[in-house]
């Protein structure tokens, strides 16, 4: 493993399960610190079924009742243009899986517009980027108008898409700006909204969190350094870290020397 802190580390579990609950313990553990030490932590959510299980296993850790929320906003790489209520929204993924749980300012949760208000698709990436503005940090260098996200979770897709960002399209290309509106997507429900790479890449830590053997190749080709616009995966990087937490299924290609046993 190099010593660089930018480089990519890949932490095996098991099974689903296992790494469910691993992400979920230091997902607890980063914010237990950063809330300790007086600090506002802004976290970017991931949807999919191991966004899901990663938020239920953090709902049950024993230590995130005690935990004073009211210093941490919640926020979404990417959204499915849908009606509020749908089961295909990240959002409703989320609070059912812990949100609603949580004692957190309800302005703490900071969801994208809903297909079913009054905006349109883009209106709600207009009206995403402006609310990620107003919590960029003064001392910002980089200009960007977006908090710094002290974790961003990411999927990865067998196509190795991450967000809505998908291969070979120009979402992935986007960089002067923080949103995007997302039509025709190759996934279904057709229109999204998504966060873009330099919003991602402006992340303390970046954690993609993928499972199963249809993750494989994805997860072979990001590593092995594809081009992003190609291997979206493969140009998700942190400031500080990039991790990912992947099963013994998904790891069928990763090469030994790139495997972290302590991280």
């Amino acid at each position: 493993m190099a010593d660089s802190i930018t480089e990519k580390r890949v932490v095996i579990s098991p099974d689903k399960q296992h790494l469910a609950e691993s992400v979920a313990a230091r997902f607890v553990s980063r914010v237990e610190k950063q809330v300790a030490d007086g600090l506002t932590v802004h976290i970017c959510l991931t949807g999919g079924s191991m966004g899901g299980a990663v938020l239920e296993a953090a709902a049950r850790d024993p230590r995130t009742p005690a935990i004073d929320w009211s210093g941490v906003h919640f926020w979404w790489g990417d959204e499915r243009f849908v009606p509020r209520d749908s089961d295909d929204r990240n959002e409703k993924q989320a609070r059912v899986a812990m949100l609603d749980a949580l004692d957190i300012p309800a302005e703490n949760i900071h969801a994208v517009a809903a297909s079913d208000g009054s905006l349109d698709l883009d209106g709600a990436a207009t009206a995403y980027a402006d609310e990620l503005a107003q919590f960029a940090p003064a001392d910002r260098t980089d200009g960007g108008a977006w908090p710094a996200f002290d974790i961003c979770f990411l999927g990865v897709g067998p196509d190795a898409h991450i967000a809505s960002l998908f291969p070979d399209r120009p979402e992935i290309q986007i960089t002067d700006r923080a949103t995007v509106p997302v039509r025709d997507s190759p996934k279904p429900p057709p229109e999204r909204v998504s966060l873009t790479r330099p919003v991602i890449n402006s992340s303390t830590r970046v954690w993609m969190v993928l499972a199963g053997a249809d993750k494989a190749s994805a997860l072979g080709l990001a590593l092995a350094g594809a081009s992003y616009a190609s291997v979206p995966a493969a140009g998700a990087k942190g400031r500080r870290r990039t991790v990912l937490f992947v099963d013994e299924a998904a790891a069928d290609q990763v090469p030994p020397q790139l495997i972290d046993q302590e991280y």
